[in-house]
């Protein structure tokens, strides 16, 4: 009887592709998902270390799969990803219940890991690899639109605030023509859209191939209706890269291009190598070829000796750029990092009403953006239904909007022409213009 497992992800995009390859690699073993955590044979948590509250989250969960190893010790507890490798002497003293911990470039060991006798004592594989992509495996994807594709492993920009390269490694990128296997095969599952994914993924090089070539290549397969990519380093944005999105149909005019500051002294002291008229340049020259783009964003308040005037800075690149959305943080240290150990923190009061600011100004943009898009007919590629409403459907737009819109005669993975009607918030409504 094969047995059986349950795994639950958290953090990033990344750490859901990387589920995605774990279940494919133990189905390809024989064994079965399940999503019964109480009666599967082994049970796997796969950990995100880039935020303190993800964390959080995965140590009282592990406290959960305690109590379940106390009422079935046969049951395999597994901790793997960037947790896994950035606290493993944690999870080794302190969580003896933990039989499994891996990290991010060990996965292909975990079959042989689930052959063995269950007894032993703890199996241990963080070691980082320079060249482990995965290549060769294909993840097992639930039914859906969007199908995401690593297309290279780890970081070599060493962000001050950043544990990635830490805890996945330095930067390798897999073949564009493996790439483009597994992007045929996702269309053949039914995907009609694909999202490029990378820690920093415009700087994917591999052979003669940089990211504007892998971007041409993957577009070109048959049946892709669209294709993203996220998230891309304002460094490795290049005129090429630009133009291929202009040029291209199938690659969608959407960027999340994360500005984290402002100020260039704080650009630099997080050691961004780029320079705020180089970021605001680059925003020009997008929306000059691509004058329907929309630019989302991340921006960390409080960072170690961000002054007002800093803040300022930053305030005043959102109300040049006006970002459809931003993905806002108060600045937390992380194991490891230089900006960690600077001795000019922020105080958390200060953080929070920096924070609240940033979002309220957010706020103002993405309603502003979103109104200019009322009266316009777009594409949407319908999704989901609205969890509002079980006559509506949701879908996005080629440059990233939720529209909602009544069902008419449309299905799930249509492409539909919509007449934007009202802008609330976040999210756009439309009429579908059938006929």
């Amino acid at each position: 009887m094969s047995k059986s497992f349950f795994i639950e992800t958290y953090g990033c995009q990344m750490n859901v592709a990387d589920s995605e390859l774990v279940t494919g690699l133990l189905q390809q073993e024989g064994y079965t998902p399940t999503d019964d955590i109480d009666t599967a044979d082994a049970i796997f948590v796969n950990t995100c270390a880039i935020r303190e509250h993800a964390e959080e989250k995965v140590h009282s969960r592990l406290g959960t799969f305690q109590k379940i190893k106390q009422r079935r010790p046969d049951v395999i507890i597994g901790v793997l990803g960037c947790m896994a490798q950035n606290l493993k002497n944690d999870l080794l003293e302190n969580k003896p219940y933990v039989d499994v911990i891996l990290g991010p470039d060990s996965y292909r060991h975990l079959p042989d890991i689930l052959q063995r006798n269950q007894q032993q004592d703890h199996v241990v594989d963080t070691r980082l690899s320079r060249f482990e992509v995965y290549d060769d495996l294909f993840p097992s994807r639930q039914e859906g639109i969007n199908a995401w594709i690593s297309i290279m492993r780890g970081c070599d920009k060493f962000c001050t605030f950043c544990i990635v390269p830490f805890t996945r490694g330095r930067e390798r990128s897999r073949s564009v023509d493996s790439i483009v296997a597994e992007a045929r095969q996702a269309v053949a599952e039914g995907f009609v859209e694909i999202t490029l994914l990378g820690q920093n993924v415009n700087s994917y090089r591999h052979g003669n191939a940089a990211f504007p070539e892998l971007l041409e290549a993957v577009a070109a397969v048959p049946g892709l209706r669209r294709l993203r990519y996220t998230s891309p380093h304002p460094q490795d944005v290049t005129e090429e890269l630009i133009r291929v999105m202009a040029a291209n149909p199938v690659v969608c005019n959407s960027i999340h291009f994360p500005l984290q500051s402002g100020s260039d002294r704080i650009l630099k002291r997080m050691n961004r190598t780029y320079t705020r008229k180089h970021f605001l340049d680059l925003v020009q020259r997008m929306r000059d070829l691509i004058p329907e783009i929309g630019i989302t964003t991340d921006i960390i308040v409080g960072f170690p000796g961000e002054t007002e005037a800093d803040f300022e800075d930053t305030l005043s690149v959102m109300e040049t750029v006006k970002f459809d959305s931003a993905y806002t943080f108060k600045y937390s240290p992380r194991p490891y990092t230089k900006a960690a150990d600077y001795t000019d923190q922020v105080p958390e009061e200060v953080k929070s009403r920096r924070l609240e600011t940033l979002i309220a100004v957010q706020k103002r943009h993405t309603l502003e953006q979103n109104l200019k898009m009322v009266g316009k007919v777009v594409d949407v590629l319908v999704e989901k239904e609205s969890k509002k409403s079980d006559r509506q459907w949701a879908g996005r737009t080629d440059n990233n909007k939720w529209v909602m819109f009544d069902k008419g005669t449309a299905r799930i993975r249509d492409l539909v022409p919509v007449r934007i009607t009202a802008a609330t918030g976040v999210v756009l409504h439309g009429e579908l213009q059938e006929g």
